[in-house]
């Protein structure tokens, strides 16, 4: 048996963040950091966009408004200090229909109250900023909206939390809870005080300890096609116009740290938490709860589910994919989208008394744990000062 005064479940950019910020406020308590893997954020932080988002899209009433844009600026300090791939591109959000444009008000007044750099500008000026860029009548700027190497990013963090002092210990999953004792794939620990950061297991985790009785993940699988036009062929992010009722952004166009473009994302349930690629990481238990939950979502939701889900089962074809972003840019031919990149699952928390998806970050907890049941995203953006804010609510 091992004790730590701080125990972290998950060993990804949310969990790091916080044991960093743990042990920054108490260099002398004994904090460890528990993870099932070989190495940091091989799950949803390793298999991130890369976007730095600026924090334009989140109501000010919202965490995620609260953190995003603290969580630009920190990410963008850290990268500088540290001398990890930076690309600052910026991103314009363009509009396809009537429709659209006057969300791209309601997108630059949240802006604004939540203190971000953002500005409507016309055809001509969008075209001057991305010259491939489609749009009607307006579009929205974003200058401070960047892109980083998320795997880097990680890996620096998990080595400054290791230089810090925080015990970091690998292949080490959580196992159950007895008590007060946390056991894990390498022995036992019981702590003062634990928090899970277990991403698209945190909501198992939590029962373990009496919360998320009301809340499951559900996992959504998403996939990138890569461009093999050269570095360069667009100079920032183009995203379409997005419907603020639905918690995904819609098929864009991001530019990676190197300067190649790709399109995505997939937005699809996996059949499984872990449901990367084959049968890796099959679950029957998982694949008949997925099932459950899409089900009640079908029949019940109330961002038009049904319509959402068929959608996103077509982009599994690149030519639908290309279809899609050919919207917001010219030039884009499905030859030139052959690769996809490797999938990423968002660990997406459900309602299951009313079937609806959180839209914002979810923290249960009492004098013993506090559990981070949902870090949707931009919460990479947000990890830094998100990190702080858990510090705070455990009187750290």
């Amino acid at each position: 048996m091992e004790t730590r005064d701080f125990l972290v479940i998950g060993g990804g950019v949310v969990g790091l963040s916080i044991a960093r910020e743990l042990k920054k406020r108490r260099p002398r308590a004994s904090v460890a950091l528990i993870d099932k893997e070989d190495a940091p954020g091989l799950h949803a932080s390793g298999r991130n966009s890369g976007v730095l988002h600026a924090g334009f899209y989140y109501s000010a009433d919202s965490l995620k408004a609260r953190f995003t844009r603290a969580g630009n600026l920190a990410w963008t300090e850290y990268c500088r200090e540290r001398g990890l791939p930076l690309r600052a591109c910026g991103k314009l959000v363009v509009a396809s229909r009537e429709a659209e444009v006057p969300v791209l008000g309601e997108l630059l007044d949240r802006g604004r109250a939540n203190g971000v750099p953002v500005e409507l500008v016309d055809e001509k000026a969008a075209r001057e900023i991305e010259p491939r860029a489609r749009t009607l009548g307006r579009a929205l700027w974003s200058p401070s909206t960047s892109t980083v190497d998320p795997s880097a990013c990680v890996a620096a963090l998990a080595e400054d939390a290791r230089r810090d002092g925080v015990d970091l210990r690998w292949r080490a999953g959580y196992l159950g809870l007895h008590g007060r004792e946390v056991r894990t794939a390498a022995g036992r620990f019981e702590a003062g005080f634990v928090v899970n950061a277990a991403g698209l297991y945190a909501d198992a985790v939590a029962r373990d300890f009496g919360f998320s009785r009301r809340w499951r993940i559900l996992p959504f699988k998403g996939l990138y096609l890569y461009s093999d036009e050269p570095p360069g062929a667009f100079r920032t992010h183009v995203y379409p116009v997005p419907d603020l009722r639905n918690p995904f952004l819609g098929v864009h166009v991001t530019v990676a740290v190197d300067g190649r473009a790709k399109i995505g994302p997939t937005a699809i349930p996996a059949l499984w938490r872990e449901n990367y690629g084959g049968l890796s990481g099959f679950s029957a238990e998982e694949l008949a709860e997925v099932a459950w939950r899409v089900g009640g979502l079908l029949w019940s939701s109330g961002f038009a589910f049904r319509r959402l889900a068929a959608e996103e089962v077509l982009k599994n074809s690149r030519r639908v994919m290309v279809r899609l972003a050919a919207r917001l840019a010219d030039g884009l031919k499905t030859s030139d989208f052959r690769r996809w990149g490797r999938p990423g699952i968002r660990a997406q928390l459900v309602d299951v008394e009313t079937r609806r998806l959180a839209p914002d970050f979810v923290i249960e907890g009492d004098a013993r744990s506090l559990h981070v049941l949902n870090a949707v995203s931009p919460g990479f953006t947000c990890a830094l000062p998100f990190a702080a804010h858990v510090a705070g609510l455990i009187g750290v």
